[in-house]
């Protein structure tokens, strides 16, 4: 019986452990800091051995395969003793597709891979298909697996779950833009972030298909000079294209297969320039799918984005308030700024990536009437900012911040969410600040 070692219990972990325990292995469940009770329950009750608060490296090094949560960088110790010792370790990614003959589409990116994911997956639930979606939103994807026999899975990958994979491969994968981001985890070296993006074509074959930005020069140069075996889709709101998806005249075309589809962009469903790059990357892989043209209109028009982008809170005093706690970088606050319509009262700040905050300046100066910071530490907000915005005011409380906007909010104004950082200084994560935000809102 071959023993796989999981390390760290969360969702991926977890879901892990119960695919692994129905394939047959041993299953160890190893988590650094303390289990959540809903998980411990799930490990107790399928009788899986773990433990929390510690690494019992004689339990770990008697591995076959270990699956690494991919909130566990490759240069711990630990990791990096397993790789000395030729022990295999992978990612959930890796290990659940091992096990279903589904056809997969695989969508990565800076920004915009959440939103894409979800609207690909309405896309194909809205055609009847039996479709999973999973990876980095929702359910575990192994768990999916394990409990379900889908014939289609739209997965959500980052570049920590690309990082451990061996033979994955998608038969759609999309790439929605590439900017810095998570740049501490890779040596603070943009093109080894762009590799680890790129995973998501490295198994491709000729008969599969890689969507991508075409108006994104990392992309379209990474490409040149790294090119890959699958069919190029590319998508572009800037120029005409023979393959792939393009704007003109406000309609959508999409060119696959020697056929051609086009679809008005006078009532999607998603505002924005970035929304309606994700709309084509949804409906390229929708058509690669042969999904009927009528199916895929109607899904771009009546979907629902994703929680905590550009979500629309509530109008309180003729103020619109609007919650995009899911911009943990400055790219996804760039998109924010530039879908603004109105005067903004801008709410930014917590744990700092490395940001540049450059290349938000002219939106900044055009849109941008006040700053309220949210951060422990907010000096490269101010040193960025002070001279361009009038008002700034720290803050370091949510509820704080919100009071704080609704002081300055004038008739006709947004109150826009768009922190462009990390929000573990204050917060649990992206969801709870944005859920904190909703909260605050309601009760002013």
């Amino acid at each position: 019986m071959k023993r796989l070692v999981i390390l760290g219990a969360g969702e991926s972990g977890v879901g892990t452990a119960l695919l692994g325990q129905k394939k047959g292995y041993e299953v160890f469940v190893s988590d650094n800091n303390k289990i959540k009770e809903e998980y411990k329950k799930v490990l107790e009750h399928f009788e899986i051995d773990w433990e929390e608060e510690q690494h019992t490296e004689a339990k770990v090094f008697n591995a076959d395969i270990v699956m690494k949560s991919p909130g566990i960088p490759d240069k711990v110790a630990l990791v990096q003793k397993l790789v000395e010792l030729d022990i295999p370790v992978i990612s959930e990614i890796e290990f659940a597709s091992k096990y279903t003959d589904a056809t997969i589409i695989g969508i990565t990116g800076s920004n915009g891979k959440t939103t894409t994911t979800m609207l690909v997956n309405h896309i194909l639930k809205g055609e009847g298909l039996a479709v999973g979606m999973a990876g980095n939103i929702g359910d575990s994807y192994a768990k999916m697996v394990a409990e379900n026999n889908f014939d289609y899975y739209v997965l959500e990958i980052s570049s920590f779950q690309l990082d451990g994979i061996l033979d994955f491969k998608p038969h759609i994968a999309i790439i929605t833009n590439i900017t810095p981001d998570h740049l501490d985890r890779y040596a603070y070296e943009f093109d080894n972030y762009i590799a680890s993006k790129f995973k998501i074509a490295q198994n491709q074959t000729e008969e599969d298909f890689l969507i991508y930005d075409a108006d994104d020069t990392v992309l379209v140069n990474w490409l040149e000079k790294h090119p890959v075996k699958s069919k190029l889709i590319p998508f572009s709101i800037e120029k005409e294209l023979e393959i792939g998806a393009f704007l003109k005249e406000n309609k959508i075309n999409i060119t696959t297969q020697n056929i051609t589809i086009q679809m008005t962009t006078d009532n999607l469903a998603l505002e924005g320039k970035h929304n309606l790059k994700n709309t084509m990357a949804a409906s390229a892989a929708g058509k690669l799918l042969q999904i009927r043209k009528e199916t895929i209109r109607a899904c771009i028009e009546n979907f629902q984005g994703a929680p905590h982008r550009l979500e629309s809170v509530l109008k309180i005093a003729h103020v619109q308030y609007v919650n995009d706690s899911k911009a943990t970088n400055v790219n996804a606050t760039y998109y924010a700024l530039d879908s603004m319509k109105t005067p903004t009262v801008w709410i930014v700040g917590g744990v700092d990536k490395g940001n540049d905050y450059k290349s938000l300046m002219p939106l900044v100066r055009e849109k941008v009437k006040a700053i309220v910071c949210l951060g422990v530490d907010n000096s490269k907000i101010k040193e960025a900012f002070g001279n361009v915005v009038d008002l700034i005011v720290e803050t370091c409380a949510m509820e704080e911040a919100v009071k704080v906007a609704y002081k300055i909010g004038e008739r006709g104004d947004t109150v826009l969410l768009s922190p462009a950082c990390a929000s573990f200084d204050l917060f649990t994560n992206y969801e709870d600040r944005g859920n904190q935000f909703k909260e605050a809102v309601k009760n002013l």
